[in-house]
């Protein structure tokens, strides 16, 4: 192996454990700023704690953090009025990790599907990542939105009361919406939080599911084989509660395309949930779906199969449509972003082979 690609194997390595430590839905936290009281600390309000400990910040500003739930006192959000005591643990957490360095704005071509004073909502390609970090700091759709909003005094892309709400996979298409504004951000954010968003994906998988729809429950937690994967582990302790809806579209002999309905939003969460009912996404190395799971051993079944991993070099799942609440007008949003052109080309060669050997 070359250097270089040592170095992209590495680079790769940290992004996916950037991707293990947030859930999609943006429960998962990123901690910024750690401090400890000292043993004679007397009590004192923590945003009075937090802004002498931090220059830069104003006590306002701090309030607005705890209010949004980004202060936690050994391991639990508190509000602007708790009292410091000693040996506390104080840590500020964001849904995103610390940019190491300034956001460069570059001109990186946005698909957008809808825009207002409040939020944007875009279509997200494959094989873009969502934020910098961990070496790879340009590139991203956080660099694009920069970019995007160069002209607009009133965003800024480093401030985490606005910005992406959700995020999905690099090598997984489809929509997200991002706020403009710390309100849209709030309220956004409770809505994921709360589960009230309507959120639809299409993948293709290994097999035909029998039930053909069905529920798929079960906790999801870092594997403890494998640190870079996630695992869906018995109910109990280990993992976060979660829950995917599925329904089969379409069967072409040994694959399938489903439907998958989040009721929450883990990492990885439809990735791990079909590989554990035994239909691991097509392409999906991270999970096994870049092997060949089902049909015949055939040098022309292999070759045909190779030749549908090139169409779609990726997992095959796609975030279809995204539905919520407008944070300032309360109008029900709904979004739809078709199938893209890898996955429907695959899909489309898949169905063209089982018509010819039917």
């Amino acid at each position: 192996m070359s250097k270089f690609e040592e170095q992209e194997d590495s680079e790769d390595e940290m992004l996916l454990m950037q991707d293990l430590e947030q859930d999609e839905d943006g429960n998962g936290l990123y901690e910024h700023f750690r401090f400890v009281a000292d043993k004679g600390q007397t009590l004192l309000r923590v945003d009075k704690f937090l802004v002498a400990r931090m220059e830069k910040s104003s006590r306002n500003r701090i309030q607005q953090a705890a209010d949004a739930g980004c202060i936690l006192v050994n391991g639990k959000a508190v509000k602007s009025n708790y009292r410091v005591k000693p040996l506390d643990v104080v840590t500020i957490v964001m849904d995103r990790p610390r940019y190491e360095l300034e956001i460069i704005a570059e001109d990186i071509p946005l698909d957008i599907v809808y825009e207002d004073e409040s939020l944007l909502v875009v279509n997200k390609p494959p094989g873009l990542v969502v934020h910098p970090g961990h070496g790879n700091y340009h590139g991203t759709l956080v660099n694009a939105l920069a970019y995007h909003f160069k002209d607009n005094p009133d965003y800024d892309v480093n401030d985490p009361r606005m910005g992406l709400v959700h995020r999905i996979d690099k090598d997984t298409s489809g929509l997200l919406v991002i706020a403009k504004t710390p309100n849209a951000k709030t309220h956004l954010g409770k809505q994921f939080f709360n589960k009230t968003t309507q959120r639809e994906y299409v993948a293709v998988v290994w097999g035909a599911p029998n039930p053909e729809n069905g529920r798929i429950e079960g906790n999801i937690g870092r594997s403890l084989k494998d640190r870079l994967q996630m695992a869906v582990f018995p109910d109990g302790d280990m993992g976060k509660h979660a829950v995917t809806h599925y329904e089969t579209i379409e069967t072409f002999g040994y694959v399938s395309v489903v439907k998958c309905r989040l009721e929450t939003g883990r990492t990885h969460q439809i990735r791990v949930h079909m590989k554990h009912i035994g239909h691991p996404l097509l392409n999906d190395a991270r999970y096994g779906g870049d092997q060949i799971l089902r049909g015949t051993t055939s040098a022309k079944y292999r070759q045909f199969v190779m030749n549908c991993f090139e169409i779609c070099p990726r997992q095959a799942l796609h975030a279809r449509t995204l539905g919520f609440i407008h944070p300032e007008t309360g109008e029900s949003m709904f979004f739809s972003a078709p199938v893209p052109q890898d996955m429907s080309n695959m899909i489309e060669k898949w169905r063209t082979y089982v018509n010819a050997n039917s």
